[in-house]
């Protein structure tokens, strides 16, 4: 029976790593997998990550700045199974449980 999973992740980057660890090393179809805002504005995320640093501090002279409104929430459909491996990836990649 399939099982719906969600974590909260600070930043874009995290939450798309955790989105193609899960395409690439447990078969999960991308469709079964979204990344949207967790508040009701448009967001890049909590804090600034991979394109938005330049190493390891905010960028300098560039246009505009990401949307850092709030977290990202990742939810995957997964099938028997997979429930543990989704839990210990979104882990890996700092996701933390969100509330149902």
């Amino acid at each position: 029976m399939p099982e719906t999973i969600s974590a909260e992740f600070e930043t874009r980057r995290d939450a798309e790593m955790a989105v193609e660890h899960l395409v690439q090393e447990h078969g999960l179809d991308r469709k079964a997998v979204a990344i949207a805002p967790v508040s009701d504005g448009n967001s890049a995320g909590a804090a600034k990550a991979g394109a938005d640093l330049e190493d390891g501090r905010p960028k300098t002279g560039s246009d505009g700045a990401p949307a850092l409104a709030g977290k990202l929430r990742v939810t995957a459909e997964v099938g028997d199974g997979l429930a543990d491996k989704v839990r210990s990836s979104f882990a890996t990649y700092g996701g933390r449980a969100a509330a149902r």
